[in-house]
């Protein structure tokens, strides 16, 4: 390697992975260069979460980064981990400052079946990253009285509009986007397609959301048809706008391989059905792209408390790395393309043949075997499961 990833470390049975892969899986194979940033909670916590910011940073000088999976605190977490606030989700931050877009598709093996029988291809989610319910700001209304939705422009004039006469209490709930964060969405869901030389479909809502919804519907048509409509043509490759609920009749219905890009809520939403109808989330890979080229490589899952509980007290763990793992292969591609390392690039691929080969050859963790076809499959334990996948790495290489 020449250039280092940015390597943001994370919480829980995902840190002790992400340990156990770097030693077994990369640290004999490649000469590994990164630019480490701890995003564990606790370190976090000590740096009043600028080391979160100082990692997005980096991303952005360096362009490709790899991240382990992260706590988003909770009431029950702040006592846990002594906390000085409630920090803000690492993703978000990370997602805010790249101006991304999360892009999540499964990692499909031969006898793992699809609960959707047609789904025969990968559908990757592109979920715009930015505002909505997630920039929310909400009042509990105690009682009768006018709520009212007001813009005061910087000359001081106002527009107003009335939400509701409320009668009794109730709950108010402002969401915003911006342009500039649509056309970002825009621009990296049209790149990312031809990048992957696949279909993009785009849903929202517009005939009820006829402002707020409809933008997000015309940014994309005009971006389209001023930047992209003439490389689409040329691949072959096909852009189309549905309503979403046309859009989860059609994509059930589809046999895969295309993008589905939704905007922050439904994509939150759809990534987990998508990843569960093919299995399992913790077969999903997942990668922020942000409208200027940086890419963040991280697993779609969670920390896994539970796994993590159970080593903190010497119980054995049989926790599926392979989602991890794919980070890992993901960032060390995109290395490799971006300085011209074809070795590199070759070596990510093998790695994630050799996950593939040793699930499929019956080698797995425990929750892998309660959803494979594999009759008597082997399960090992979270470590044996990375050293039977290094052994099929040696063998390949």
């Amino acid at each position: 390697m020449t250039t280092p990833l940015v390597e943001m470390d994370g919480d829980e049975m995902t840190r002790i992975l992400w340990q156990m892969i770097k030693e077994e899986l990369l640290l004999p194979f490649i000469d590994l260069k990164t630019e480490y940033y701890d995003l564990g909670l606790a370190y976090r916590n000590e740096t009043n979460d600028q080391v979160t910011v100082e990692s997005a940073n980096a991303a952005k000088k360096y362009g490709v980064a790899v991240k382990c999976a992260t706590i988003t605190p909770n009431a029950a977490r702040m006592s846990e981990y002594d906390l000085k606030e409630m920090w803000k989700s690492p993703n978000g931050t990370i997602r805010a400052i790249l101006d991304g877009t999360v892009f999540r598709a499964p990692i499909l093996i031969k006898g793992i079946v699809p609960y959707v029988g047609n789904w025969n291809k990968p559908i990757t989610i592109a979920r715009h990253a930015y505002g909505d319910v997630y920039k929310n700001v909400e009042i509990k209304v105690p009682g009768k009285g006018k709520a009212e939705l007001v813009f005061t422009a910087e000359d001081g004039a106002e527009v107003r509009e009335l939400i509701h006469q409320f009668d009794g209490a109730g709950i108010i709930q402002g969401i915003h986007n911006t342009e500039k964060s649509i056309a970002s969405f825009a621009r990296a869901c049209f790149g990312y397609a031809i990048d992957t030389r696949q279909d993009l479909w785009f849903a929202t809502k517009d005939t009820i959301s006829k402002k707020y919804d409809h933008t997000f519907k015309d940014i994309f048509q005009e971006i389209y048809d001023e930047e992209y409509k003439e490389q689409f043509e040329k691949l072959g490759i096909e852009y189309f706008y549905t309503l979403i609920d046309d859009a989860v009749a059609r994509v059930i219905r589809s046999e895969g391989g295309f993008i589905w890009a939704c905007k922050n809520y439904d994509g939150d939403v759809m990534s987990d059905m998508v990843a569960t109808a093919y299995g399992d989330l913790s077969m999903m890979t997942s990668v922020l792209v942000s409208p200027d080229g940086v890419y963040e490589y991280e697993a779609a899952h969670g920390t896994v408390q539970r796994h993590y509980y159970k080593h903190l007290k010497g119980e054995e763990t049989s926790t599926n790395s392979i989602a991890t793992i794919f980070a890992w292969t993901g960032a060390l591609r995109k290395r490799g393309e971006m300085d011209g390392i074809a070795k590199l690039t070759e070596f990510a691929g093998k790695l994630e043949q050799a996950c593939i080969k040793t699930v499929e050859g019956g080698k797995m963790t425990k929750s892998l075997s309660l959803i494979s076809t594999c009759e008597n499959p082997t399960i090992l334990n979270s470590l044996d499961f990375i050293k039977a996948i290094r052994e099929t790495l040696e063998q390949i290489l």
